[in-house]
């Protein structure tokens, strides 16, 4: 049976690609058939012909199973902003019909399946829907990157709040630490680890060279999945 997890974030820019990659590349180590998922991305650019964007281009390349560009992407918008303004621009809709087909997709070639967010939980795909409703259709396993900077705390009780509220299992956490500067980081561990009430995968340092080798922040024998 394949495996999946969903992967959001406390906010955008906070590092969710980066966290992806690192589990991605993990769960590759362990000798697990892999596959990214990036279903909606805004964002992207004239690439080879196609609309790209950067961090499904990532996703595509720590898969370990060979996808088509679009398997990852179904949706590649342009504009780099929420999806439902992006959509509106490009004037297509989010059909989740589509969603659930990639995913179908993927289930039938990987053992795990990685599902990568756009923005944080509650991200709108139009004016009606947002993103974690279909995750909740789903019922996909999620985990929490959350960046460690100052609000990071507040950001986070709300995102397992409503991930919870959703009727989702929080399975895991990442800190990923995007200010080196940000004031009582540990703490902020230490208050989250007890208080997010699910296990810390991994803390990601700040990065400012290279990025290619990411397993080591990761510890896959603290993530249970059915």
């Amino acid at each position: 049976m394949t495996q999946h997890l969903f992967i959001t974030g406390t906010d955008t820019d906070i590092g969710k690609t980066l966290a992806a990659k690192a589990l991605l590349q993990a769960f590759n180590q362990a000798g697990v058939a892999t596959a990214g998922f990036k279903p909606i991305a805004a964002g992207c650019e004239m690439t080879d012909g196609e609309l790209k964007n950067s961090d499904a281009l990532t996703l595509q390349n720590a898969s370990s199973v060979k996808l088509d560009y679009s398997e990852v992407n179904p949706f590649a918008l342009t504009a780099p902003l929420s999806p439902h303004l992006a959509a509106k621009l490009d004037h297509c809709d989010i059909d989740e019909a589509r969603l659930d087909a990639g995913l179908e997709n993927l289930s039938a070639k990987a053992e795990l399946v990685l599902t990568e967010g756009a923005g944080g939980w509650l991200v709108p795909l139009s004016d009606t829907r947002s993103l974690n409703q279909w995750v909740a259709k789903q019922q996909l396993p999620v985990v929490l990157v959350v960046g460690i900077k100052l609000g990071c705390l507040n950001h986070a009780m709300l995102s397992k709040r409503v991930i919870e509220a959703d009727g989702l299992n929080l399975v895991g956490w990442i800190a990923n630490h995007v200010d080196p500067n940000a004031a009582c980081q540990q703490q902020n561990i230490d208050y989250l680890t007890e208080q997010l009430g699910a296990p810390l995968l991994g803390r990601i340092p700040f990065l400012d060279g290279d990025k290619s080798q990411l397993a080591h922040y990761i510890d896959l024998s603290k993530l249970a999945l059915c």
